[in-house]
């Protein structure tokens, strides 16, 4: 940028983004100009997709072989290890939840910012193509006022004037002037060419940020979507809906990696043009606008002379001549050819609306009007839209952070889900401990004979003080033949020591395992018991 420069001023973060490093795909650093035309600035821009791509593949393998890990981790847990568990995946979804709402959060105010500034470059261009399609069109009238117009009411005032020398003499020299003010205004650039150019690129950069600004508020919606339902799924334990988020995680996660290299290649090349924008504008409009111009215009400084100047003085002093040739002819010709006073009056008119153009062609071709204009673009686009496109990349780095996250928590909680069911799935049938065995248990307990016992102490008082209920006829034989062993070796039975089956309150965790342990022992001691007692 030039040293003369004082209006504009790069941010620091356009000066971070260029000094990125520039390589193309056969790993060259290349020129750090912007160059939106040559091959290898194109594939330094592709190189940093390509980082992301990268970035992409590593992330996607990590989670594989994290997939694959879990799935081989075969151990039993107990209830100890499903705490942790639990609670790891728990915590999992928190921090997923939280990265998602500050990446959606970072990522609205990105989207708005990139959008605000792009609006900015769009209504500067617009104004500035209103600026020279004013200037035009104000040449292309005054052009033609001055060759038809004039030229018709002069072709009559020279059959009126036709025997007098003098006044046809004045004639002449009013179209020469005329034909010097058409000569000027030829002398100025043709903007048409520009003015096509200022509003082709402004009607395609408004479609390209309408359809950008409509796929990341459809981005950010979806994310947010895919984490409540994520979570809902995980507090209802529903494995299709977890399956379901799992694989629109793995869409999520592709999106975020595909938008990120799409925002860091833009960051970086609108930054190297933010850094010199005047170098690369003045190379677009060599040839069709002249490099004094548009340096005038770039610059708008006190020290350099308007290039413009000289035709609108000609201009100018031209429409003046012209005024005072007509104001003498209607003072003297008026009252000899009284039918000359209508064309005369009619090319005072014309002069006065011609000078009036003039002055709204000087204040068009002003350069700050047009200066404005590009310096409200430019800070549209370097500050307010590269930032923008900064919050959005780190949108997308928290978001594929988040999904990540996501991703290994679900396949940790449909795993805990399988678990239980597995265990469920075993308990037996006959369990009286299963509540589908006691509440049948509990429907059929008007037709069994069997009470159920239960366990009391007392702190005063010995053992031979407790009075238990008479024995009644059970078909429980082997509660029966406890209670007569325990009678005869103890005395009275104690009632802590009578087996689990029948109490009216089981322990909390009672397995099949368990079960058939104890049974096999109560078993084995009654065949013990009984050999000793008919011995």
């Amino acid at each position: 940028m030039s040293s003369d420069r004082v209006d504009y001023i790069a941010p620091w973060w356009i000066y971070w983004l260029h000094n990125f490093p520039h390589i193309n795909l056969r790993f060259h650093t290349i020129d750090k100009s912007f160059q939106p035309e040559d091959e290898n600035y194109q594939q330094s821009l592709i190189f940093l997709g390509c980082v992301a791509a990268a970035g992409l593949g590593l992330n996607l393998l990590c989670l594989a072989i994290y997939l694959s890990f879990l799935c081989c981790w075969r151990r039993d847990e107990d209830e100890e290890s499903k705490k942790p568990n639990s609670c790891c995946v728990t915590w999992s979804a928190v921090a997923a939840g939280l990265l998602t709402c500050i990446a959606v959060g970072v990522g609205f105010y990105g989207n708005s910012e990139t959008n605000d500034g792009v609006y900015q470059l769009t209504y500067s261009l617009y104004n500035a193509n209103n600026s020279l399609g004013g200037v035009d069109s104000l040449v292309t009238d005054t052009m033609g006022n001055m060759r038809t117009g004039l030229q018709q009411h002069l072709a009559r005032l020279d059959e009126i004037f036709a025997t007098r020398g003098d006044y046809v003499q004045t004639l002449r020299f009013m179209q020469q002037m005329a034909d010097n003010v058409i000569k000027q205004l030829l002398g100025l650039p043709e903007l048409e060419e520009a003015k096509v150019d200022l509003a082709s690129v402004a009607d395609l950069t408004s479609k390209i940020e309408y359809y950008r600004w409509l796929t990341y508020l459809l981005l950010l919606i979806l994310d947010l979507i895919i984490c409540l339902l994520a979570c809902l799924g995980l507090a209802k334990q529903s494995r299709w809906l977890l399956t379901t988020m799992m694989v629109f995680g793995v869409l999520t996660l592709i999106l975020s990696w595909t938008s990120l290299g799409a925002d860091l290649a833009t960051a970086v090349g609108t930054s190297d043009f933010c850094v010199s924008p005047d170098k690369f504008i003045m190379s677009q409009t060599k040839g069709v606008i002249t490099a004094d111009i548009v340096h005038y215009y770039l610059y708008c400084n006190q020290t350099l002379s308007n290039p413009f100047q000289q035709p609108l003085t000609t201009f100018q002093r031209s429409l003046t001549t012209m005024q005072i040739q007509i104001q003498g002819l209607l003072h003297f010709a008026v009252p000899l050819f009284p039918t000359a006073e209508r064309d005369l009056l009619g090319i005072q008119h014309l002069l006065n609306s011609s000078e009036t153009s003039l002055h709204q062609l000087t204040a068009l071709l002003d350069c700050r009007g047009l200066n404005k204009d590009y310096l409200d673009a430019m800070v549209g686009v370097c500050y307010d839209g590269v930032e923008g496109v900064m919050y959005l990349s780190l949108f997308s780095i928290l978001a594929a952070s988040a999904f990540t996250v996501m991703l290994c928590a679900i396949p940790r909680s449909l795993r805990q889900i399988a678990s239980r069911e597995r265990d469920y799935d075993d308990i037996d049938e006959e369990d009286p401990f299963n509540p589908r065995a006691r509440r049948m248990g509990s429907q059929s307990a008007n037709h069994t004979n069997m009470h159920s016992f239960c366990s009391y102490s007392s702190s005063m008082g010995s053992q031979a003080s407790l009075h238990p209920p008479a024995p009644t006829v059970s078909n429980n034989a082997p509660m029966s033949e406890y209670m007569n062993q325990t009678a005869l070796f103890g005395g009275n039975p104690r009632y802590e020591n009578v087996p689990l089956i029948g109490r009216g309150s089981p322990p909390p965790s009672y397995s099949p395992t368990m079960r058939a342990t104890y049974l096999s022992m109560t078993e084995e001691q009654n065949r013990h018991l009984g050999s000793d007692f008919q011995a």
